[in-house]
């Protein structure tokens, strides 16, 4: 299989993890896209979906999926998204796309977490991909020298502004050992919106495609 091919097989096992009749979380980027053409085809087993960015907003009405906001559906069961980085243990770093915080509010909202990815997606530590954070505008300067203190290397992803109207910066150089403790340390500096780590709250199903298929991991959440 190549990545594409890959990305199609974790979409389409994901849809076993689909409660009837209820409202389903949709995550944002490319394999999470793959979900929602696959979804297309059980539209009407749901009641709708929650999107974690305008994107994926569009992308499911382009389906004739219904998009409710999260303030009128309550909790929701299941959450599924993709990730730039996921560990065996279920902590991801997401936001590439730059729809971390929608993306982490959709998934504190879902009882389950499932998160598809191709192999490559899976790494032992995190931090190989830059770490994203978004930040208020005015914090942006601020918010770096707090992140150089931290051992990274912040650089602001220019011409990009989030659905949320802020900014974000990419952190390199970081080996993330506890990312628990990395995902807090983040949070609490002022001006941060939130850290593209996923760490408290991880993934509770990780299925990954590879060569042979889709493997599934369950951390034990």
């Amino acid at each position: 299989m190549n990545q594409d091919q890959r990305k199609q097989a974790v979409a389409r096992e994901a849809l076993r993890y689909v409660v009837d009749d209820a409202y389903l979380g949709v995550g944002s980027g490319s394999t999470a896209n793959l979900f929602i053409d696959e979804l297309a085809r059980y539209r009407g087993r749901i009641r709708g979906a929650v999107a974690s960015s305008v994107k994926t907003a569009e992308r499911l009405k382009s389906h004739g999926i219904a998009v409710e906001e999260l303030n009128n559906t309550g909790d929701l069961p299941v959450y599924v998204d993709g990730a730039d980085e996921v560990t065996e243990h279920g902590a991801m770093i997401k936001g590439g796309g730059g729809a971390l915080t929608r993306e982490k509010i959709v998934a504190g909202a879902s009882r389950q977490f499932v998160c598809i990815v191709d192999s490559s997606k899976l790494v032992p530590v995190l931090g190989r991909f830059p770490l994203p954070v978004e930040v208020i505008p005015m914090a942006r300067s601020y918010v770096a020298r707090e992140l150089v203190k931290l051992g990274g290397q912040p650089e602001w992803r220019m011409g990009v502004t989030t659905d949320n109207g802020n900014l974000i910066l990419d952190v390199r150089g970081l080996s993330i050992v506890d990312p628990v403790d990395l995902e807090a340390k983040v949070n609490q500096i002022p001006g941060v919106v939130t850290v593209g780590l996923f760490a408290h709250r991880g993934a509770n199903v990780i299925l990954v495609g590879g060569d042979a298929g889709v493997r599934t991991l369950k951390p034990g959440r």
